[in-house]
């Protein structure tokens, strides 16, 4: 009776713990806990360039400002800091302060720095020396990319070749730092995402590539307005096999949140299907909200659709 009953209470200790889960099933579940968003959200320090260029926000204080959102990367416009193009010192404290804010700075847009697609090859070369500071300011605060423009003059046919050369060759410098060369749809022939496209891969670079941005689709503009806009979903969708990076433009939100003038569900859709992972930044540019509430708008707009895709 006494080897029965030892038998028994063995014999149901085992059951329970049979029923409990393996280390192996937690350690799973951890995993997945664990596991990195295909999208987290930036915010492009364009988002309040009023506020920096009437100075009531100091674009000293931008990593702060970008933590007071709930935001831990930020993707600076070089025209805030024009003086500071060879000024290390101020990067380095620049750098301190994202590290205090734990805030990672994912690139710079850079503008005013001449034309890469320039016609004249004197003018195109001195246009890409310009943009070496950024490079190497790129790396000082340990971001991924400088955002440059592909414009010049002549025909498509021209600028895309001048444009080629010159992002080539500024790419090629970026490849020393670590530094990627990344071209927005900013207006002119880079809105037409077929041509945007063909330039990129001329260049033929693993580090030139594309930012795509979700508004800036109008080739021409007249005094009312656009003239001619490409289809900004067959434009985004051309241009994301090259993307290291995305730009959410945000200008007017209906009663729903969502961004009056574009699909975001249809645009975060085809940025998905493009096999992207990584920060996409918000970029408010509208007028019927404030600075603050368009950049509140833009990312619950962007959580919204994180959620749904």
């Amino acid at each position: 009776m006494k080897n029965f009953l030892i038998g028994a209470v063995a014999l149901a200790l085992f059951g329970m713990m049979a029923c409990q889960p393996t280390a192996t099933t937690s350690s799973t579940d951890e995993k997945e806990e664990m596991k990195e968003p295909d999208f987290k959200i930036s915010l492009a320090q364009w988002s309040l360039h009023k506020a920096f260029f009437d100075s009531s926000l100091s674009a000293d204080d931008f990593p702060s400002i970008a933590a007071g959102y709930g935001i831990n990367s930020i993707e600076l416009v070089n025209q805030f800091y024009k003086d500071k193009a060879e000024d290390m010192e101020y990067w380095k404290t620049f750098k301190q302060a994202c590290d205090d804010a734990k805030v990672s700075v994912g690139l710079i847009m850079c503008d005013g720095l001449g034309h890469l697609g320039d016609a004249d090859e004197a003018k195109r070369n001195e246009a890409v020396a310009n943009h070496h500071n950024w490079v190497d300011i790129a790396k000082l605060l340990g971001a991924h990319s400088i955002r440059v423009n592909a414009a010049g003059e002549g025909t498509a046919e021209e600028v895309a070749a001048n444009a080629a050369m010159g992002l080539k060759k500024l790419g090629e410098y970026g490849a020393t730092q670590g530094i990627n060369v990344i071209v927005e749809n900013h207006g002119g022939y880079s809105s037409d995402g077929s041509w945007l496209a063909g330039v990129i891969s001329t260049a033929n670079m693993e580090n030139v590539g594309t930012l795509p941005d979700f508004g800036n689709f109008c080739i021409e503009r007249s005094a009312d307005g656009c003239a001619n806009e490409y289809d900004r979903y067959k434009g985004t969708k051309e241009i994301m096999p090259f993307a290291k990076g995305v730009s959410a433009k945000s200008n007017v939100f209906d009663e729903e949140g969502n961004e009056a003038n574009m699909d975001y569900m249809k645009l975060m859709k085809i940025v998905k299907e493009a096999g992207y992972k990584g920060y996409v930044g918000i970029e408010y540019e509208g007028k019927e909200l404030s600075e603050d509430e368009g950049i509140k708008a833009t990312k619950a707009l962007l959580e919204k659709v994180f959620a749904a895709i």
